[in-house]
């Protein structure tokens, strides 16, 4: 395993570990790697420090120990909704469904018209790990 320090397009910074070299090469071809703050897939190395220290030290970037709280505190407490968010979000906000804890996906124009409509949401700085169908 290897530890990468990754910066995307927009200034973002942040760690994530590879199987390989190799293998985040392969990822990186493919667009497979995204943002862990804005989900944007440019994304390249940044310089990083070398590790110096025993391996029984276990250094934890406190960025990635938030956003990792963040999805635990998410996913106990709110229901995956899938792409049908930006719908369940809206029901919501005019009245016609029940308010709920949710999370799920929207493309950028959903996302866009539930905020011009002033439906309450935020983006997540990680992408959910179950699937719906």
């Amino acid at each position: 395993m290897i530890r990468y320090a990754l910066k995307c397009r927009e200034g973002h910074e942040f760690e994530s570990w590879f199987q390989s070299a190799s293998a985040f090469e392969i990822l990186e071809k493919a667009g497979h790697l995204s943002c862990a703050v804005c989900g944007v897939s440019d994304v390249k190395k940044s310089l990083m420090a070398p590790r110096v220290g025993s391996d029984s030290e276990a250094v934890i970037d406190p960025k990635a120990q938030a956003i990792a709280e963040i999805r635990r505190e998410v996913e106990q407490n709110s229901t995956y909704v899938g792409r049908k968010f930006a719908q369940k979000a809206r029901e919501m906000h005019e009245g016609t469904a029940p308010e709920t804890s949710i999370y799920g996906e929207a493309n950028l124009a959903e996302a866009r018209a539930l905020i011009e409509d002033g439906v309450p949401v935020l983006p997540l700085p990680f992408k959910p790990k179950q699937k719906l169908q």
